[in-house]
């Protein structure tokens, strides 16, 4: 198992495959884009298997998340999520995307073993999609969000970042769209991972402005708490359910103490944390003939080693971490 020296067992890997992506949100990179991973540094689509393979079947993970930069932009996802859907024991396979390309490849990621999607979408407002984005996609990820559905990858969750200026009025809207669609809506406070470095806490949408414009409009109960477990969103039932929606709350409200997860990084570096300024390399013990015992190895000590918490309840010291989220994996 994954486990740390503080009695966490991590169960959940988040798996990065590409560094690249197609939008240029202003939450996360620069308009110009970033330098991109060398396909040399990649790891290919074996070496990613055995990786979660190893993390299966020696390491007691259950659930895998695939992610970016853009995991769709990967050309072998549908044969990746095919090969670990034929893991035993099969580990739960879900996916993160901006829902871009979705359309045309849900019905294949269902067929080849995917349970169920993630799509950001920040705004019902195509315009406004375009500022935060700096794309006219706005279509396709609503077309992206629809396939998902009928594909059956449910639940359908749509995740939201809500910035001051741009979309910060949009919590009730988005809601209500969300619920007329049947997908379950969780809004992420902005986090310190964008490319440029431009974070401000005294300038972000936190969770109790978010929750406080969702009571304009909707009356919000706590589900209850061991219903949550180790996931990151705190839930609410809406006007008496059966809909939920839930907040995220990484900056004001960490949830560190029941982290579950292990993440992988497109170049095969292990991160502990979303906010871990430090990796460990299995890419190189990879490609030098490590055995899988060793490997196993390292994942473990690099997971013993994981800090208590993010960092972020204390802002005199945090420190940013040198990659962007679309390098990290969400």
């Amino acid at each position: 198992m994954l486990l740390d020296t503080y009695g966490r067992i991590a169960t959940d890997l988040r798996v990065s495959l590409t560094d690249r992506c197609n939008l240029r949100c202003t939450y996360c990179m620069p308009e110009e884009g970033l330098s991109w991973l060398a396909k040399p540094e990649l790891l290919t689509d074996d070496e990613i298997v055995r990786l979660v393979d190893i993390a299966v079947t020696r390491l007691g993970v259950t659930e895998v998340r695939f992610t970016g930069g853009e995991p769709l932009l990967r050309p072998g996802l549908v044969g990746i999520v095919e090969r670990c859907a034929a893991l035993r024991p099969r580990p739960k396979l879900s996916l993160t995307t901006n829902g871009i390309g979705l359309e045309r490849t849900a019905a294949a990621l269902r067929d080849a073993g995917l349970d169920r999607v993630n799509v950001s979408l920040d705004t019902t407002d195509p315009a406004v999609f375009e500022r935060i984005t700096r794309r006219r996609r706005h279509g396709d990820v609503l077309r992206g969000l629809a396939a998902a559905k009928a594909a059956g990858l449910t639940p359908v969750k749509v995740n939201a970042v809500l910035m001051p200026g741009l979309n910060d009025t949009e919590a009730p809207g988005l809601l209500a769209w969300a619920m007329a669609h049947g997908y379950e809506l969780r809004f992420i406070e902005q986090m310190p991972l964008d490319a440029q470095h431009g974070w401000q806490r005294a300038e972000m949408i936190t969770a109790g402005d978010i929750l406080a414009s969702l009571r304009t409009r909707f009356t919000l109960t706590p589900e209850e708490t061991e219903r949550r477990g180790s996931a990151p969103a705190e839930r609410w039932l809406v006007d008496g359910g059966p809909h939920r929606v839930g907040v995220i709350a990484s900056v004001t409200r960490p949830f560190c103490r029941a982290c579950d997860r292990t993440r992988l990084t497109a170049d095969g570096q292990v991160r502990t944390c979303l906010f871990a300024t430090e990796e460990s390399d299995l890419r190189g013990a990879l490609r030098s003939g490590a055995g899988d015992e060793e490997i196993a190895a390292r994942w473990r000590a690099a997971m013993w080693g994981k800090k208590a918490g993010s960092g972020l309840d204390d802002p005199e010291s945090f420190e940013q971490p040198s990659r962007p989220m679309s390098a990290i994996g969400g």
